[in-house]
């Protein structure tokens, strides 16, 4: 009888625990940098760092995004940049998983695209170190998301690793 009332009150905290997790909100950073870094750390890059001051360029562009919702690049040269838009809420993890999910498309050996890759390639651009983002809603009730990335890569014929 001790062992199933112990078990019971294992399967309840064990419950409870499950329950707070999922409740707990990582920092809104994080669920841009987790996705990105993954994929820096299967090709043994290591993990790109927060930059608020790039995060700031990436507030104020989202920002200038939010009228027309439109999936149009900045015309800044300091940083490397991607972008998604959805007509509906996109997390920044989704979008992040968006740029990552490229992989596929790249070929490390003849180094190109089979298909659009180029989010993944700045993804893992081995000699950017730190990232900042930004997301709006747009006055459309869509998101746009950007990321922006220090120091830009996607060197044309450079490989990103």
């Amino acid at each position: 009888m001790a062992i199933s009332n112990l078990s019971k009150a294992i399967v309840v905290i064990s419950s409870l625990m499950v329950i707070q997790i999922c409740w707990a909100r990582i920092p809104f950073e994080q669920e841009y940098l987790i996705p990105q870094n993954i994929a820096r750390a299967a090709v043994n890059l290591p993990p790109l760092v927060w930059n608020e001051t790039v995060a700031q360029f990436a507030r104020s562009y989202a920002k200038e995004r939010a009228g027309d919702c439109n999936l149009q690049h900045s015309d800044t040269q300091l940083y490397g940049e991607n972008i998604a838009m959805s007509p509906a809420y996109l997390s920044p993890t989704s979008a992040a998983e968006l740029w990552v999910g490229e992989k596929p498309n790249y070929d490390y050996a003849s180094n190109k695209c089979k298909d659009m890759c180029g989010h993944y390639t700045q993804v893992v651009w081995r000699d950017t170190t730190s990232v900042g983002c930004a997301s709006v809603k747009c006055h459309n009730g869509g998101t746009f998301v950007t990321c922006n990335y220090y120091p830009p890569g996607n060197w044309v014929g450079a490989k990103p690793f």
